[in-house]
């Protein structure tokens, strides 16, 4: 870039020189052609020390720098890339924790009610077989009871009677014929009830 700034320059010169030569020599002496070359000496001189200044000393600086930044910027995006799958992994991870904690609460719950059930099934079975237990007890008292009602109501009827008898005629009556009476009534009560 710098030899076809050079280039440049130098054709500009001759172009320059033409033309001021033709032009009276009074002015300027940066248009004064005599004093060109040397111009153009020191112009490229001082190109030529800036130019190597700037490509030895500077440049480098500022490309190591743009490299560094290169690399720093590569390096952060790398481990931003990495973070990003690690923080991915671990979401993964707690959702497969979530689910395995919600399955394991499952099945507690599940095994814990199955429990539950089989203790109510066992508790029912054993209140329904006391039920039962207490059903053929009420109901063997009340065969026993009615079994021996008819006896215990004819001893009653007996002696009422008796009792009755005496205090309204005033005599005593044999207990073996007002049995008679009570039972002979019974019997008629019952095939009547009954259809016997």
């Amino acid at each position: 870039m710098l030899l076809r700034l050079f280039s440049h320059l130098i054709f500009l010169n001759f172009l320059f020189t033409s033309v001021v030569e033709s032009s009276e020599s009074s002015g300027m002496p940066q248009l004064n052609p005599e004093f060109w070359f040397s111009q153009i000496f020191w112009l490229i001189i001082v190109f030529g020390a800036l130019f190597a200044i700037l490509s030895k000393l500077i440049l480098p600086k500022i490309s190591a720098n743009l490299e560094a930044r290169k690399s720093q910027i590569l390096e952060n995006i790398e481990a931003a890339e990495k973070q990003r799958g690690e923080g991915e992994n671990k979401i993964i991870e707690y959702e497969k924790i979530i689910l395995d904690s919600k399955n394991e609460t499952k099945d507690y719950f599940s095994k814990a009610r199955e429990q539950i059930l089989k203790d109510i099934d066992k508790k029912r079975k054993v209140l329904e077989n006391e039920i039962n237990e207490e059903i053929k007890k009420a109901e063997k008292e009340i065969l026993d009871l009615k079994n021996k009602s008819p006896e215990k109501i004819n001893k009653i009827a007996v002696e009422t009677s008796s009792d009755l008898v005496k205090q309204l005629i005033g005599v005593e009556v044999n207990n073996s014929s007002i049995s008679a009476i009570v039972e002979d009534v019974s019997r008629k009560v019952k095939e009547k009830n009954y259809g016997i």
